[in-house]
């Protein structure tokens, strides 16, 4: 069989939960959903950290944040370190990138040969931030988020249709040149999208479609007596211990008017490849690097380990090599799909990756003795009480563990309590099971040696961040994010 193409979407903040496929009976998302029909869908995916920098990577390197030493969105992933875009080319590829990286420092490549609509981020620590207009403070983890949400424009959507674009030029142009005859090498294509990461603010068209359907969140865990001590800080550190029904409602309707956005425009990039006949013998790829808890457990945007939050949604198609109409519950890493990526055109592996390829589970070979396991981290200087935050989580077949570093741990079953209301950490039945997976979060994991290594960090990038303040170096791939692109209908 010839190489095939690889096609790789990847969103930002996109909870499996809010994906009909996935069983949400409200969200319109029919380009997924026939993704997800023509191929496999994975129930039980994870990302390697709850947070956009980290957690892209994490993917990019085939490495979690604590081998690759990227935990914070300050830090900068060493340009030695080979990527799945290297591994791509080493097998003969040219890989492209369109749209949302989120890297960091100088490489602004990281193995991809071209790269199109940069990310609105600065691509220096220090060099000053985008504009977002009346939406200022609105991306990040505080009430202003929910505050300012509705119908109007945000940016990123902006941003995203861009991104469309060039994505369908791409096609367009393999498609040329397949029927020329100039050039008939398969495609390799990464589409980064930021939607439907907050601003909660969708077009009114999109916002509208759901305004009189959407329901309150059905986990509420805002007065429980059992609450963390750590989910009790990040609810009065986001200001956001008291939400009224108003924004709980407005934010929720625009985080699903904004996924179905998403739908459209991968909609969009799939009719692109039916009228240049590029779907045979093409790998597609769907995922997010992260969820969002849109107000379940009373919590909103990303950073902790409930399901909405660590889970993503994880949809492979490829026809004639996996078969259609598959659910996978097998409990999947990140990792993995970084894995996956390289197996299938028979690329060489990233050194070091603890990555799995997902094709023997999916396209009728022999399926390995497959572990079910998954482990992801959070570990903050920034977003976090005095002395950092030092957490780590394993999901073990129907074990959630999660390690706080000086504080209580979690134990949930999520076979038995699917929504995590029950925690079982210390409970005398439970005993073996707790024991044995703290003792594999620590095995390989060191949180005294970490917050070791970000305080290094931290001295080394404030020398780096005034540098990018005095010097203003170029920004070579940075997509001009404007104020005037941001808008709330009903906002004065």
């Amino acid at each position: 069989m010839s190489k095939p193409n690889l096609l790789y979407i990847h969103t930002d903040q996109h909870s499996p939960h809010v994906t009909g496929c996935y069983g949400d009976p409200l969200v319109e998302t029919p380009n997924l959903d026939a993704l997800a029909k023509g191929g496999s869908i994975f129930t039980n995916a994870y990302c390697t950290s709850p947070i956009c920098v980290p957690s892209r990577m994490s993917m990019l390197s085939g490495l979690h944040p604590y081998q690759n030493e990227v935990w914070t969105n300050r830090h900068i992933l060493n340009s030695g370190i080979p990527t799945h875009a290297h591994a791509l080319g080493a097998a003969g590829y040219q890989p492209v990138l369109a749209g949302r990286m989120h890297a960091l420092g100088p490489d602004q490549l990281h193995g991809y040969v071209e790269r199109y609509v940069g990310d609105h981020n600065p691509n220096f620590i220090g060099a000053p931030g985008p504009d977002r207009g009346v939406l200022n403070g609105t991306a990040g983890p505080n009430h202003v988020s929910l505050e300012k949400s509705g119908a109007g424009q945000s940016g990123y959507q902006v941003h995203d249709e861009y991104v469309t674009a060039a994505a369908i030029d791409v096609l367009n142009r393999a498609g040329i040149a397949r029927r020329s005859g100039q050039n008939d090498a398969p495609f390799c294509l990464t589409i980064g999208y930021m939607l439907p990461h907050a601003p909660f603010v969708a077009r009114r068209e999109d916002f509208e479609r759901y305004a009189s359907r959407i329901n309150l969140p059905r986990i509420r865990e805002q007065y429980s007596e059992n609450l963390h001590p750590h989910i009790q800080w990040w609810r009065t550190y986001t200001n956001s211990e008291t939400v009224s029904e108003l924004e709980i409602l407005r934010a929720r309707t625009a985080y699903w008017g904004l996924v179905h956005r998403i739908d459209v425009m991968v909609g969009q990039v799939m009719d692109t490849l039916r009228q240049n006949n590029l779907l045979d013998n093409t790998l597609i790829v769907y995922t997010s690097d992260h969820g969002e808890m849109v107000g379940e457990h009373d919590l909103w945007w990303k950073h902790t380990f409930y399901e909405q939050s660590a889970r993503v949604p994880l949809i492979l198609n490829w026809p004639g090599r996996i078969d259609a109409g598959q659910t996978i519950n097998a409990v999947v890493s990140a990792l993995d799909v970084t894995a996956t990526l390289i197996d299938a055109v028979n690329g060489p592996s990233l050194p070091e990756s603890s990555g799995r390829s997902l094709l023997p589970l999916v396209d009728g070979r022999t399926a390995p003795d497959w572990e079910n396991v998954s482990f992801s981290e959070y570990c903050s200087d920034e977003f976090c009480p005095e002395g950092g935050c030092y957490q780590r989580m394993i999901r073990y077949e129907e074990w959630k563990y999660i390690y706080y570093h000086r504080q209580p741990p979690q134990l949930f079953n999520l076979a038995e309590d699917p929504d995590e209301l029950h925690n079982l950490a210390g409970n005398l039945a439970q005993r073996e099971i707790q024991l044995e997976l703290h003792n594999r979060v620590l095995d390989d994991w060191d949180p005294d040696n970490i917050a070791a290594r970000m305080t290094a960090k931290r001295k080394q990038s404030n020398i780096l961040e005034k540098w990018a303040l005095n010097t203003n170096p170029p920004e070579q791939y940075r997509w001009p994010l404007k104020g005037e692109m941001n808008w709330l209908d009903d906002y004065d």
